[in-house]
C-alpha cells in the first residue's frame, strides 16, 4: 500500500529525533573524552529544534494519519513539548554528576534521545500496536541507563528487577491488548471504542481485557498494589537516571492512559472506572505512609510519586473533561516539581559523595541559603501548600472528583495530603534548624545554578499565576 508523503507531515518531530540519535550515536564514536561535551551540545540542541519543530506542526485540530496508527492532536503537541523541556533539564543537570563517576559517555544520550522518541510514539500513538511498540522503545532505553553503571551491585539489581517486572507488566499489557482485538478485531483505538459503543451487551473478553490493559498501565505508573519496583529502581540507580526515569516517562504514561481508557475504552467507563478508584485511593494511602519511614530521599521521592500518580488516577476516574484537564495539568507539575527535587541530590551529590540522605540536607541554608530556599519551594509545592503550584494542582483534582460525586474519595485524598506534607516539611526542618554535617561547598556548575533556580522559581511563579497553564491543559482535552 502506498503512503501519501502529506501523511508524514505530522510526524517530522518524530523523524528528526530519530535522525539525530543516529547522527549523535555514529559522530560520539569519533569523539574524545576531551570533546565528549560536543555529545552534550548535540543532545540540548536535538530537543530544542524538536520543541521548534513540535510546535510549527502544532494544530488546534485532530489529524489522523497512517492508516490511523498515528494522532496529532493539541493534547500530544503540549506533552511532547514538556516532554523535551524535561529531558533537556536532565541533561543539564546531569553533566557534572556524570563526569564525576565516569558514566559521561555518548549512551547516556542515545539512550535518553531513544527514550524520547519512544515517548513521542506513546503520546501521538493511535493504534494499540503504535502504543506498545512506543513503550516497549521507552522502557528497554530505560532498563539499558539503570544498568549503565556496570561497576554497582545495586545499579545493577536495580536493573534486573526492572527488567524482570516489566517484562511482566509488559506481558499483561499486550495480553490485555489481544483480548480486545479478539472482541472487536481492531488494533485501531478509534475503530475499537465505535465497536465498543455499537454493542448493547459488553463482552466478558472485553472487561477481561481490561483489567489486563489495567494491570500493565498501573505497573508503569507506579500505582499501588504494582509499585514495589519504584523504590528499589530509583534508589539503585544512579541519580541522574533516577532523574530522568520520575519526569518525562511520566508524562507519556498520563498519554497512554488517556489513549487506551478514554479515547479506545471509553464506553466501558462503568468498569475501569472503579479500579482506577480502587488504585488511586491505595496509592494516596500507603504512598504517603510508607513514604515517613524512608530515612534515603530517593526512596522517599519514590514513594511521594506513588501517592502522586494517585491523584492522577483520581482525575482520569472522574471520567469528565474538568477530570481529565486537571490529571493532565497535575502530570505536568509533577514533572516539573520531581525535576527540581532530583535536580536538588545531584546539586548536593560530587565525586565519591551521593546526597541521597535526609541528613545530607541539614543544614543546607548554612551552606547555600538560596538553594535552601529553591528546596523550600519544591517541598511545599509537592506537599500542597499554597502558594505554589502543587497547591493548584491537587485543588483541580479534588475539585473534578467532588463534581463527579466521589466525596469520599477526596476527604481520602485531602487526609494523606496532610499525612503527606509531614515528609516533605522534614526536610525544611532539617535545612534550616539542624547543624550541617558537611560544610564543604556547593560544586555545581552555572548552568545547572541557573536552570536549577529557573526550576524552583517556575513553581512559585507559576503558582501565583496558574490559570496560563490550566488553561491550556482544558484546551488541550478535546
Amino acid at each position: 500500500m502506498s503512503v501519501p508523503i502529506t501523511e508524514f507531515s505530522p510526524l517530522i518531530p518524530e523523524i528528526f529525533v530519530l535522525i539525530m540519535a543516529c547522527v549523535i550515536l555514529l559522530v560520539d564514536l569519533y569523539l574524545t573524552e576531551f570533546n565528549r561535551h560536543f555529545t552534550y551540545l548535540l543532545s540540548i540542541g536535538t530537543m530544542a529544534v524538536a520543541g521548534l519543530l513540535t510546535f510549527a506542526t502544532m494544530t488546534t485540530d485532530v489529524v489522523v494519519v497512517l492508516n490511523g496508527s498515528f494522532i496529532s492532536d493539541p493534547m500530544a503537541a503540549i506533552l511532547k513539548l514538556f516532554v523535551y523541556l524535561m529531558t533537556a533539564g536532565v541533561f543539564v543537570y546531569s553533566r557534572q554528576y556524570l563526569v564525576d563517576r565516569g558514566l559521561f559517555k555518548g549512551e547516556f544520550y542515545v539512550l535518553a534521545i531513544f527514550a524520547v522518541l519512544g515517548m513521542m510514539v506513546m503520546i501521538s500513538a493511535g493504534s494499540m500496536l503504535t502504543i506498545y511498540l512506543g513503550l516497549e522503545l521507552l522502557s528497554l532505553a530505560l532498563y539499558a541507563m539503570v544498568a549503565m553503571q556496570r561497576d554497582s551491585s545495586e545499579a545493577t539489581e536495580a536493573a534486573m528487577k526492572y527488567f524482570v517486572l516489566g517484562a511482566m507488566a509488559s506481558g499483561m499489557l499486550l495480553y490485555g491488548m489481544s483480548m480486545i482485538y479478539g472482541a472487536t478485531g481492531s488494533l485501531d483505538l478509534r475503530v475499537i471504542a465505535g465497536h465498543i459503543a455499537a454493542l448493547s451487551d459488553k463482552d466478558i473478553i472485553l472487561l477481561l481485557g481490561v483489567v489486563f490493559i489495567i494491570v500493565g498501565l498501573a505497573f508503569k505508573l507506579g500505582a499501588v498494589p504494582f509499585h514495589m519496583w519504584m523504590p528499589d529502581v530509583y534508589h539503585g540507580a544512579p541519580t541522574a537516571m533516577t532523574l530522568f526515569i520520575g519526569t518525562a516517562p511520566k508524562i507519556a504514561g498520563f498519554a497512554m492512559v488517556m489513549r487506551l481508557l478514554v479515547e479506545g475504552l471509553g464506553d466501558l467507563q462503568f468498569y475501569w472506572q472503579d479500579y482506577l478508584m480502587v488504585l488511586a485511593v491505595l496509592s494516596m494511602v500507603i504512598g504517603n505512609v510508607v513514604a515517613i519511614a524512608q530515612s534515603n530521599i530517593k526512596r522517599m521521592l519514590a514513594y511521594s510519586t506513588i501517592s502522586h500518580m494517585g491523584f492522577v488516577l483520581a482525575g482520569i476516574m472522574s471520567g469528565s473533561q474538568e477530570g481529565y484537564s486537571a490529571a493532565m495539568f497535575y502530570t505536568i507539575v509533577y514533572a516539573i516539581m520531581s525535576l527540581g527535587g532530583f535536580g536538588m541530590i545531584l546539586l548536593l551529590s560530587r565525586a565519591g559523595f551521593e546526597a541521597d540522605k535526609l541528613d545530607d540536607f541539614k543544614g543546607l541554608n548554612d551552606r547555600s541559603p538560596w538553594f535552601a530556599f529553591i528546596m523550600l519551594i519544591l517541598m511545599f509545592s509537592m506537599a500542597g501548600v499554597p502558594p505554589a503550584l502543587g497547591f493548584y494542582a491537587k485543588l483541580a483534582i479534588l475539585e473534578a472528583v467532588v463534581n463527579a460525586g466521589l466525596v469520599w474519595v477526596a476527604i481520602i485524598a485531602v487526609v494523606f495530603s496532610i499525612v503527606g506534607a509531614f515528609y516533605y516539611l522534614r526536610i525544611v526542618k532539617l535545612m534550616y534548624f539542624d547543624k550541617p554535617e558537611d560544610t564543604s561547598p556547593i560544586q555545581a556548575s552555572s548552568d545547572m545554578r541557573a536552570v536549577l533556580s529557573v526550576n524552583g522559581l517556575m513553581v512559585l511563579i507559576l503558582g501565583l499565576f496558574p490559570g496560563g497553564l490550566l488553561a491550556i491543559c482544558s484546551n488541550a482535552i478535546l
